[in-house]
């Protein structure tokens, strides 16, 4: 059966669930542009920035009640150089689910939400290509929150809303 559900501005019915991400790090776009071909390394899965500021690409996952697939941010998270190059070691590899986690700051701001650059997480590797877990610190944050508890179909097509319609149209 597949995901259906109507937007909260438009009116419409969308089928599918919805996915939002970003296709670097925020810290990324901080970098003049001028300066980010010598300065960064971005990859489709990585980031590297003066080579000391290390990040990788995830999903934080979040349940949609009475739904078998999750609602998904594509986040990126920053890492300590050492686990860096763990990530680098394993992420290649079939099975990888058993390295990690990996503690990391979340480096992208999910304007639905209260701030939510620099959350703490902890970035868990899975098997068969699948980009990594970004699972929140279970705060009052209402992302940690959402991620905890899961959300409604409603709720969904208000975030799918908020992301598409960002000027009310």
């Amino acid at each position: 059966m597949t995901f259906r559900f109507k937007c909260a501005t438009c009116d419409e019915v969308h089928e599918g669930m919805p996915t939002f991400g970003a296709k670097a790090p925020l810290s990324y776009f901080e970098i003049p542009e001028e300066e980010r071909e010598a300065r960064c390394d971005l990859g489709s899965d990585d980031c590297v920035i003066d080579e000391k500021f290390f990040f990788v690409r995830g999903c934080i996952d979040i349940p949609v009640q009475g739904q078998a697939d999750p609602f998904s941010w594509g986040v990126w998270v920053s890492l300590s150089r050492e686990s860096h190059l763990k990530w680098i070691e394993y992420f290649g590899k079939e099975k990888r689910s058993h390295i990690g986690p990996f503690f990391g700051w979340l480096n992208a701001w999910l304007s639905p939400y209260p701030d939510t650059v620099n959350l703490k997480t902890r970035v868990h590797l899975r098997d068969d290509g699948i980009r990594p877990y970004i699972e929140l610190e279970p705060t009052d944050h209402p992302l940690a929150v959402e991620q905890r508890e899961g959300i409604s179909v409603e709720r969904v097509a208000e975030i799918y809303s908020l992301m598409v319609h960002r000027d009310g149209a």
